[in-house]
């Protein structure tokens, strides 16, 4: 753990100091400790302020954005008992698209809304159909079936509203979202996006020793006394809620939820008190490093984070499938 956290701090101060204007490591410290008192380095303007006002607030939002996206794949994957849930298993990203998308082309709001909160209304908006549709009693191949018709709902309406209403260059700039970016995140996302994933952590590891039941399945669960109804409504509202701010501030980001659960399992096993801490700290420096390799590996263009994302995740995807078809 204390090996991750280090990494974390290094990935994060690389992520500052690299980019399509080179910046040395002194400078990046010198600027950080300028802006909190602790220093007065002369430094050039346009250096600290694109350390401070973008580098830096862009970093932590993609740590806490993969910090996030794994907590709550971890979390589905315990209540679902299913190795392949992650968190747009819920249709939370294909809400969260269509309620962007519905900003951009529709104008919807008229200008009172921004894209952010377009996204989370749709996000809120999906949550709430599966809930509906698995309403009663709540099981793991029930939530996933209306996981899976939300998606397909929300996606067909993202889809038929950019076919009828977008032009060509508005048509692009919805592709870029959907693929996820954290081209306009600056601090007030960083706040943001550090109280829900501090906040979930906690509620999460509150309910350590109940996901540990779940592992075993409800029954087994129900017979330890855990409130089996209970503890999977809380979970899964803390699940969309964290999803739900991730993907209305960068996009839909596919993978990470899926691709770490089992890296961290890996290392420190299946014990959710060790886990999640652990799911956190590897999905924030993941989800750093996959930043700078979109920034660095076509430059100047920046690719799309979901396609840095993906090229990991979907060999994995393979692995996972593969190992499941060998033990079945």
């Amino acid at each position: 753990m204390c090996i991750a956290l280090a990494a974390l701090f290094v990935a994060i101060a690389a992520g500052v100091a690299l980019g399509e204007m080179i910046i040395p490591m002194e400078t990046t410290v010198a600027a950080i400790t300028n802006r909190l008192g602790l220093t007065s380095v002369a430094l050039p303007r346009i250096q600290e302020a694109v350390i401070w006002d973008y580098r830096l607030s862009r970093s932590l939002v993609a740590a806490f954005c993969g910090a996030g996206l794994a907590i709550s794949g971890a979390i589905l994957q315990s209540l679902l008992r299913n190795p392949l849930a992650e968190p747009y298993v819920l249709g939370i990203s294909a809400g969260a698209s269509t309620g962007a998308v519905c900003v951009m082309l529709l104008g919807f709001g008229a200008g009172a809304f921004s894209l952010s909160f377009g996204a989370f209304a749709g996000s809120l908006a999906a949550f709430a159909f599966v809930a509906l549709l698995s309403s009663g009693r709540q099981t793991a191949d029930r939530t996933i079936l209306a996981g899976v018709a939300a998606s397909q709902l929300f996606n067909a309406l993202t889809s038929y509203i950019v076919s009828t209403s977008a032009n060509a260059e508005q048509a692009r700039s919805v592709m870029f979202w959907l693929l996820g970016s954290f081209a306009g995140v600056r601090w007030p996302e960083v706040m943001l996006s550090a109280s829900v994933v501090m906040l979930g952590l906690v509620v999460c590891i509150w309910h350590a020793r109940a996901l540990d039941a779940f592992t075993f399945g409800e029954d087994a669960a129900r017979s330890l006394g855990i409130a089996v109804q209970r503890v999977r409504v809380v979970l899964l509202l803390v699940t969309a809620l964290m999803t739900a701010t991730m993907v209305s501030m960068v996009g839909a980001i596919g993978f990470v939820g899926l691709v770490i659960p089992h890296a961290a399992r890996f290392i420190v096993g299946p014990g959710h008190s060790r886990l999640l801490p652990a799911c956190a700290l590897v999905g924030a420096l993941f989800m750093v490093v996959a930043d700078i390799v979109s920034r660095i590996i076509i430059a100047p263009q920046v690719l799309p984070i979901g396609v840095v994302t993906a090229l990991v995740g979907v060999p994995f995807f393979s692995v996972i499938l593969y190992r499941a078809r060998r033990a079945a």
